[in-house]
Formats: C-alpha cells, structure tokens, sequence
C-alpha cells in the first residue's frame, strides 16, 4: 500500500515539478501575506489580494496564478457549455457524452488544489501548464 501512495506522491510531484521562484521572495512577505495568497484561489474573490495587497509581490504572485485559473476555468464552461448544446441539439441520447466531456472540468478542482498547497506551503510555483503566463506585474 505505501508504495502505491509513493508512487502517486511522485506523480504528482512530477506533474508539480514546475517553476519554483520562492527564493526571489522575502520570507517576511510570504508570511505575512500567505492567507491572500490562498485568498487568490477562490474564483472572483481573486480581486481581494488584488486589491488589498497590491504591494505584496508573494500575494500578487498568487494572485496572477488565481486569476489565470479563474479566466480559463471561465472559458471551459463557456465553451463546454456551447458544446453541450450542440451535442443535445443533436439528440438526447448523446447526454453520455456531455457528462464525459465534463470530466475534463475536474483538471480546475487539481489546479485549485496544488495552488491552495503551494501558497499554503509559502512557495511561489507556478500551476502546472497554465501557470507560465502573467497578467499582472510581480
């Protein structure tokens, strides 16, 4: 059984073997600021550290990932949603795959998850394959 959760462990290592930029941050900041940056991953409540903590560069580390996260979960939706239509326009006996193709939401509950973890944890690692992109200034 422990080598099953070991190896889970080192995948999930493996996918959150992203870049890790928390040496490039003050540790009395990280401290200070840590419930923002969790804050960050809430969906809208993204705005909050935005805001709140504007000169916070952990917090707004954070909050660049939350926001991210939030605009392509956003889009997803969208796009799931539009294709759903089409797929129950075209016959109700296709619902199966509607609820198939939904399964691929569960990526955004993932992202969530190791988001809260590496601000939980202090450290600024970008989320895995979205992670890379910046939309507000560090």
């Amino acid at each position: 059984m422990e080598q099953n959760q070991e190896t889970l462990q080192d995948k999930f290592e493996n996918i959150n073997n992203t870049k890790d930029t928390t040496s490039e941050f003050d540790k009395e900041d990280i401290q200070k600021n840590t419930f923002m940056a969790i804050l960050a991953y809430f969906g809208i409540l993204v705005l909050i550290p935005i805001f709140a903590a504007k000169d916070s560069k952990f917090a707004r580390f954070h909050s660049n990932q939350g926001l991210i996260l939030l605009i392509v979960a956003i889009l997803y939706y969208v796009v799931y949603t539009i294709l759903c239509t089409i797929i129950l326009a075209i016959s109700w006996k296709l619902i199966w795959l509607t609820s198939i193709i939904g399964l691929v939401g569960l990526i955004f509950l993932f992202w969530f998850i190791v988001g809260i973890i590496n601000a939980a944890q202090g450290k600024a690692k970008e989320l895995p394959f979205i992670g890379h992109f910046k939309l507000l200034r560090v």
